[in-house]
């Protein structure tokens, strides 16, 4: 291949992955067509892509960004997959799709810079909450500890109020009400 064809897809994929700071690398290779297909439209529709690339041009071209820390797993033929909402869920949807089709192999992903080598580390990255789920776990956490409290608050006159209704049940009925001792 020129140094000239070299250029131009080294600058393809800097301009097709422009802003894209995590991704998943993945290898497609042996999977039939026909899953490959299903694959990649069902990832789609979520917003996903998947671009096959030249690992020694992609190293090059992705020197000095985040997605520069992906160098170690583009080792033989290698895929990018990238888009949804966050790398989280396209580490989910990926690990759904490993499970359907076993040719799929997961080499690595990265996060804000740092990198999840391996089918291992895809898997992990796949069980992290996304931003949504992150936020409500601490608004949870934010707003236990006032619950709680109103709980506790609430509670002894939840009590009172029950032997109230006890003993104006019993009037009610004409029982008598003893003392208690």
């Amino acid at each position: 291949m020129s140094k000239t064809v070299k250029n131009f897809l080294m600058r393809d994929y800097q301009t097709l992955l422009e802003g894209v700071e995590d991704a998943v690398v993945v290898s497609i290779r042996g999977i039939p067509a026909n899953d490959n297909n299903a694959m990649r439209t069902g990832l789609a529709k979520k917003n996903i892509s998947v671009t096959v690339v030249r690992n020694s041009l992609a190293r090059k071209a992705f020197e000095g960004t985040k997605l520069g820390n992906l160098s170690p797993v583009f080792e033989g033929p290698s895929a990018l997959a990238y888009g949804g909402e966050t790398v989280i869920d396209v580490a989910r949807e990926l690990v759904q799709w490993a499970k359907k089709v076993e040719e799929l192999e997961l080499k690595g992903a990265v996060l804000d810079g740092e990198l999840y080598a391996g089918e291992e580390g895809v898997r992990r990255l796949s069980k992290f909450p996304t931003r949504e789920e992150a936020l409500a776990n601490a608004v949870t956490l934010i707003l236990s500890p006032g619950r709680n409290l109103a709980g506790a608050a609430l509670g002894p006159g939840r009590k009172l109020l029950a032997v109230v209704e006890a003993i104006k049940t019993k009037l009610e009925d004409g029982e008598t009400i003893s003392k208690i001792g």
